[in-house]
């Protein structure tokens, strides 16, 4: 019979203005070998709401084409209601997080995400300004 385990960790990722793209497939690759998850779900959340996560393959290429797609979708410079209230300039920043959502829940199978080969987990910082984004990782599943 295999034990249930759940299994909870917080990341602490530097992060420069946005938009910057960060992959930490190794670090949740960490956090499933330190549960002892064999069989399971990895849910990955940024805390905070000028952040995202998300797949894509993490080459240069790529991460350029995402940077410019993001852009594209809420450009900094437009007229956007929360500069109104708050004069902080980040408004485009909300917008684009939230288009891409702050979570992604990935399977686990032998011990290991389950990606495609080209496939890594990003995360996103969307702000006008570097900060530490605080990465929620939870591993449940069976040993």
């Amino acid at each position: 019979m295999n034990r249930w385990i759940l299994h909870a960790e917080t990341l602490e990722v530097p992060m420069k203005q946005g938009v910057d793209i960060r992959d930490i497939t190794a670090q949740l690759g960490q956090a499933i070998q330190a549960s002892g998850v064999r069989t399971g779900t990895l849910n990955v959340t940024v805390v905070g709401s000028t952040g995202s996560v998300t797949t894509i393959e993490y080459e240069p290429g790529v991460v350029e084409d995402l940077k410019r797609a993001i852009e594209r979708l809420a450009p900094p410079g437009l007229d956007y209601e929360h500069e109104k209230a708050w004069h902080d300039g980040n408004g485009h920043s909300h917008v684009q997080a939230a288009l891409l959502g702050p979570s992604v829940a990935l399977p686990v199978r032998r011990g290991r995400l389950v990606l495609g080969t080209w496939q890594q987990v990003v995360l996103i910082n969307h702000d006008n300004r570097s900060r530490s984004r605080r990465v929620e990782v939870t591993v449940m599943g069976t040993g």
